[in-house]
């Protein structure tokens, strides 16, 4: 069955770095749209980037661009996420998630979804 497993999430202070991982198993990896997702405690799960499957195109979320990096890596099956310049406002779950449509902003449109890693900055 497809299994989407996040690492790498964490504690760090505002202006510091964290890199997420996303390691994908049982689907064809370079087929699919990856993408990552935030979910903060009582708001609904928000777009943060997306990576085609060739990994030529990437698109990021106004509120993280300049300040996040995704990229991927098909050979290992692995999707990850540079977060520099960490704000307090970046505090929640993460998810990657893989689609193989057209919208890639969209949470519906995924088809697999891990089950999240926490991040907290604090100020």
């Amino acid at each position: 069955q497809v299994q989407l497993v996040e690492s790498g999430g964490g504690l760090v202070q505002a202006g510091g770095s964290l890199r997420l991982s996303c390691a994908a198993s049982g689907l064809t990896f370079s087929s699919y749209v990856m993408g990552w997702f935030r979910q903060a405690p009582g708001k609904e799960r928000e777009f943060v980037a997306a990576i085609k499957w060739s990994g030529s195109s990437t698109i990021y979320a106004d509120s993280v661009k300049g300040r996040f990096t995704i990229s991927r890596d098909n050979g290992k099956n692995r999707v990850s996420l540079q977060m520099n310049s960490l704000k307090p406002e970046d505090t929640a779950v993460y998810y990657c998630a893989a689609e193989r449509g057209t919208d890639w902003t969209k949470p519906a449109e995924y088809d697999y979804w891990g089950q999240g890693t926490q991040v907290t900055v604090s100020s």
